[in-house]
């Protein structure tokens, strides 16, 4: 027994500032009246979030994580924003609403409800990890054997939107 709670506290130590950084990179982006400041933001965001997937044994989905969404997604989102050249005179008002405001309170509502809801629940969870759970091969083997539709439906799906980006692209020009 004491093992087991050894290893629920390390964990711990590891998962709250994890998700301190997660919830305050979210937060700072909602708040953020600078589009810059927002996008950095969000990629402290991306990486609490890649933190937490590894603490969950899923280094690949980490890995992905900080590669496409902190690296890629974010160079783009900068690109647009800084191509853009927002001032603050560009900006309109405040960013934080009433609707805002009461909606927040809202989703916090539903998240405590539900968090109290499901706190003892533990029926049905996997006590053990299947073999290669977050590897390259056992995610690639699932993706091209069981999820083989999804996994194609989704490539033309964006297939269709770039060229869809494209079309758009030239009719502005």
């Amino acid at each position: 027994m004491m093992p087991v709670l050894a290893a629920t506290l390390s964990e711990a130590w590891i998962f709250y500032p994890l998700a301190v950084l997660t919830l305050g990179g979210a937060l700072a982006m909602l708040v953020s009246r600078n589009a810059v400041y927002a996008a950095m933001s969000l990629v402290l965001t991306f990486f609490g979030l890649a933190g937490l997937y590894v603490l969950l044994a899923a280094e690949l989905i980490a890995a992905l994580q900080i590669i496409v969404y902190a690296g890629a997604i974010m160079v783009l989102v900068l690109f647009v924003v800084m191509l853009l050249n927002l001032g603050e005179d560009d900006l309109e008002g405040p960013r934080l609403s009433f609707g805002s405001a009461l909606g927040s309170l809202a989703a916090l509502g539903l998240w405590c409800f539900l968090f109290v809801v499901f706190q003892g629940y533990t029926d049905g969870l996997p006590t053990d990890l299947p073999e290669g759970f977050g590897t390259v091969a056992g995610v690639g083997k699932l993706l091209y054997t069981q999820f083989l539709l999804p996994f194609e439906a989704t490539s033309v799906l964006l297939l269709s939107a770039m060229v869809g980006a494209v079309v758009v692209a030239k009719a502005k020009i």
